[in-house]
């Protein structure tokens, strides 16, 4: 074998430790990558944006692949989880889904009515009652007889709320010279029969229909006292 022979098989063995460097280097690189990556994970992100207290469902979000690192531990990876719950807040369209977005929707107990009416928005919701608050239900009425005082009156006590619709403008009557609501929000109750009758009465009589949130954990009972109110015999 002559020199130049020799010099070309040297080039050869270098050639290919090189080849074997490189390859050794994108396998290193590789490897690094998935140890701080990891193993992909399913996840779920909202199509469109989700209104407060709506109830949720499967169509409402697609699935995503992503690094199971990169995942918070309450980010929901199964869509199951979404069955019989709605929205806590206002949902973004390409949130991932997470549990604390989310709580179980409010159900009927035994015994218990489903009766929706209408609140005004202004005076009687203010935005803050939600789904599984409580709420205490006052209604006034005008005196029986001409010079007979108004009352208020707690019609229903500790209501529990199941669901809260959407606002809702209303047309005016214009042959009515009583106050009337120009924005209301449905508001549904579970309640016993006879609580639901007296929603019902209230909401055909009453010139108008109130709540009042019960703070969570206190206790809201009222005393037979204290469930009737007039003016004149507040001294």
């Amino acid at each position: 074998m002559n020199s130049r022979q020799r010099r070309g098989v040297i080039l050869l063995l270098l050639s290919v430790l090189c080849a074997f460097g490189a390859f050794a280097g994108v396998l290193s690189v590789i490897s690094d990558v998935n140890s701080k990556v990891g193993p992909e994970v399913t996840a779920y992100q909202l199509k469109a944006n989700v209104a407060p207290y709506t109830a949720l469902n499967s169509g409402q979000f697609e699935k995503v692949s992503m690094p199971e690192r990169w995942l918070s531990a309450n980010a929901v990876t199964d869509l199951r989880e979404v069955q019989g719950k709605i929205a806590v807040t206002q949902l973004r369209a390409g949130s991932l889904l997470q549990t604390d977005m989310m709580v179980a929707k409010p159900e009927l107990r035994a015994g218990e009515q489903e009766i929706a009416i209408m609140i005004d928005a202004a005076t009687g919701v203010a935005g803050k009652i939600t789904p599984g608050a409580t709420v205490n239900v006052y209604a006034t009425f005008a005196g029986e007889r001409e010079g007979d005082p108004a009352q208020s009156k707690v019609i229903v006590a500790n209501a529990k709320v199941l669901e809260v619709g959407k606002l809702t403008a209303l047309e005016p009557d214009r042959n009515s010279t009583s106050f009337q609501m120009t924005q209301a929000v449905p508001i549904t109750f579970a309640l016993n029969t006879l609580d639901t009758q007296r929603i019902a009465y209230a909401e055909s009589f009453a010139e108008h229909v109130r709540l009042a949130l019960v703070a969570p954990g206190s206790d809201g009972t009222i005393r037979p006292g204290d469930r009737t109110y007039q003016l004149d015999k507040d001294k």
